[in-house]
């Protein structure tokens, strides 16, 4: 439900947006790890990664990457890009496959190289017929694909590496709202219904990346990888009838090719 939530900032640039969604996930993330009591941990994993300089880097780019995702994703959702948005997180779980392969060295399978394949046959559809390539889709589904692979080489337990991540971040984004009210620019602070909701946005931005994270320790992969496909078809759904935006014959044909993929990923014979 997260293109209706960011729908309600239309009037407010995707950057600023991101700002205040990074700011405020840090500052919930902070408030959540002393809650529970995980500042010990903190630390501790804090320290260890400054000693690998391997793994911070990778905190560092997933940091970047994840950025750059949500304010695409932002950026899509309020400029009738909603239906390209799910296309790209359709596209998420085979572009991890590639990467499995080109970068862990894991074996594809031959189900595995024909689901790749089917997915590259719809984007090559829709690329075709649109006469350019869905780059928000892409952008969407290989920062966030790429954000995974980032996620295995720190190693971080799921609450203390986001709240790392957002550290990193956070400061870029204080430094922005300073700049940008210096010039009497942005939405001013205060108890505004928007700027009320961009507080909630860290909230709404953690909560479910927290869940996830948890999920994986306690439910089979291909539970999770089925219940991952329920995001991008109710962004889907929402685009094409709560936001009414196009979803022509060339958009069925691609979405049918990639959706067999995602089918015969997930199956087994």
């Amino acid at each position: 439900m997260l293109p209706v939530y960011w729908k309600l900032f239309g009037g407010v640039p995707a950057h600023e947006v991101l700002a205040h969604r990074v700011f405020w996930s840090f500052i919930f993330l902070v408030g959540l790890v002393l809650a529970t009591r995980r500042w010990p941990t903190l630390r501790r994993e804090a320290r260890e990664l400054l000693n690998h300089r391997r793994r911070l880097l990778g905190l560092a780019v997933g940091a970047v990457l994840i950025s750059c995702n949500w304010v695409t994703f932002i950026w899509a959702v309020n400029h009738d890009r909603v239906v390209e948005s799910s296309l790209g997180y359709y596209i998420n779980p085979l572009l991890n496959v590639l990467i499995g392969v080109t970068v862990l060295r894991e074996r594809l399978s031959v189900r595995q190289f024909v689901a790749v394949l089917l997915a590259a046959a719809g984007v090559l559809h829709l690329t075709l017929h649109h006469g350019s390539l869905p780059v928000v889709a892409l952008i969407l589904a290989g920062t966030m694909s790429v954000y995974g692979l980032t996620k295995k080489v720190t190693g971080l337990s799921a609450m203390v590496g986001m709240t790392l991540e957002t550290a990193l971040i956070a400061p870029l984004a204080l430094v922005f709202f300073i700049t940008l009210y210096s010039r009497g620019q942005g939405l001013p602070p205060g108890l505004s219904p928007t700027y009320l909701l961009l507080v909630a946005s860290g909230a709404v931005t953690a909560v479910p990346l927290i869940m996830f994270a948890y999920s994986l320790n306690r439910l089979s992969l291909t539970v999770i990888g089925i219940i991952q496909y329920i995001s991008p078809t109710l962004t889907l759904l929402l685009g094409v009838f709560l936001y009414h935006e196009p979803f022509t014959t060339v958009h069925l044909v691609a979405f049918a090719l990639i959706w067999s993929g995602l089918l015969l990923f997930t199956t087994r014979a």
